[in-house]
């Protein structure tokens, strides 16, 4: 009992760290984004990929997840994938030129998507009787994580004076979570995909529960990144200051750090989820028909209520680990959902960005996304029903 405990412990612990650092690699680049491009000679074209690798590499690498972990077991490819992401935040600073800098971004990333995909069956495994409140708590990580790199990179590289340190440091909070995953991957205890070797009777892309969690998924990252992209500048054309912008856009972010964890934790103890789904999309239609109506009108309104949507996430993960049966299903599910569900997003922001460009204002893009809310409620709705694989 006292070295189950133990484990238990242990894989907490691991869940908690890893989370730190699933969005490091992505937050920290955006506050010194000038100094890189000065430092690097990198262009406006090159620096615009930094903001699309990210989701292309969850999109794709995430679906190498469950073969990797049926052969290798969940536990040691998430420490190849942490160790991935150490090397590649640590050497991408000092590349010297900008095509090895998005090499080894890319190989960051690379490491997170394989974390990204797996976690949820780590939960459904060790604890299966706490999924909402465990799948929170990493949640909470995860955002506290975002958030720390987002707002500590600018001082940190002032106070090493050099973007170079200051973006390398935050391989120091990978290395923190290595020992951890070091133990639960030397661990004699069978790992999920250990105890299910056999394919699953029921292929995952025929369900429609998959596909609901992958559009679910899609949708909600494609306003999570449009938010992160374009909210600011949206305060900033309706007259409001940049500083006051930038907080209004951190409202969006630190609301989820409760959020995550409350809602995750309420969810996980309901049958159904398909009344929370809905009722966050509700949210999200609110939020952005304030900001097509005025975005000055109400400005800290619409930041909360687009923070209340940005729970969609954790959500998300939640019903990843609720619907598959067994860890070894929620493998394969996690990386259908997650990487369909990115491949969906990648077109988002990009075309945002367009609609603002050609009708030189917000109106037609956020009249997109107030559309796109519809389906995000929708396939929230069929994804949370109480149905498994």
């Amino acid at each position: 009992m006292l070295i189950k405990q133990k484990t238990h412990i242990g894989a907490l612990a691991g869940l908690v760290l890893a989370a730190v650092n699933l969005r490091l690699a992505v937050t920290s680049i955006g506050p010194v984004l000038t100094e890189i491009r000065a430092g690097l000679g990198m262009s406006a074209t090159t620096a615009g990929l930094l903001t699309s690798v990210p989701v292309a590499c969850f999109a794709l690498i995430g679906l190498a997840a469950p073969r990797l972990a049926r052969r290798f077991g969940a536990a040691r490819v998430i420490l190849g994938g942490l160790v991935l992401l150490t090397v590649g935040l640590a050497v991408r600073p000092y590349t010297g030129a900008p095509a090895p800098f998005l090499l080894f971004s890319a190989v960051a990333l690379a490491g997170i998507a394989l974390v990204n995909v797996l976690l949820p069956s780590i939960v459904k495994d060790r604890f299966p009787d706490r999924v909402g409140t465990v799948t929170g708590l990493y949640s909470v990580a995860l955002n506290i994580g975002a958030t720390t790199a987002a707002a500590a990179t600018v001082p940190l590289t002032g106070a090493f004076g050099d973007w170079r340190l200051g973006l390398a440091c935050w391989a120091l909070a990978a290395v923190i979570a290595l020992p951890p995953w070091l133990l639960l991957a030397r661990s004699r205890a069978a790992t999920p995909q250990d105890q299910d070797q056999t394919p699953s009777p029921v292929r995952v892309s025929r369900h429609p529960v998959a596909w609901a969690l992958a559009v679910y998924f899609g949708m909600q990252s494609t306003s999570a990144y449009v938010i992160i992209g374009w909210l600011p500048q949206i305060y900033r054309d309706a007259g409001l200051s940049a500083s006051l912008a930038g907080v209004l856009f951190a409202v969006t972010s630190l609301l989820g750090v409760p959020l995550s964890f409350l809602l995750s934790a309420y969810a996980g103890r309901l049958r159904s989820q398909s009344g929370i789904a809905v009722a966050l999309g509700l949210f999200g239609i609110a939020g952005w028909t304030g900001l097509w109506l005025s975005p000055a009108a109400a400005p800290w309104l619409w930041a909360t209520l687009l923070g209340v949507v940005n729970a969609a996430f954790p959500l998300a993960l939640t019903m990843i680990a609720l619907r598959g049966r067994t860890p070894a299903t929620v493998v394969r599910l996690s990386a259908f959902a997650q990487s369909v569900g990115y491949l969906f997003a990648i077109p988002g922001p990009i075309v945002v960005g367009l609609l603002h460009e050609v009708s030189h204002g917000w109106r037609l893009p956020l009249a997109l996304m107030i559309a796109l809310m519809i389906p995000q409620l929708t396939a929230g709705y069929f994804a949370g029903q109480n149905r498994q694989l």
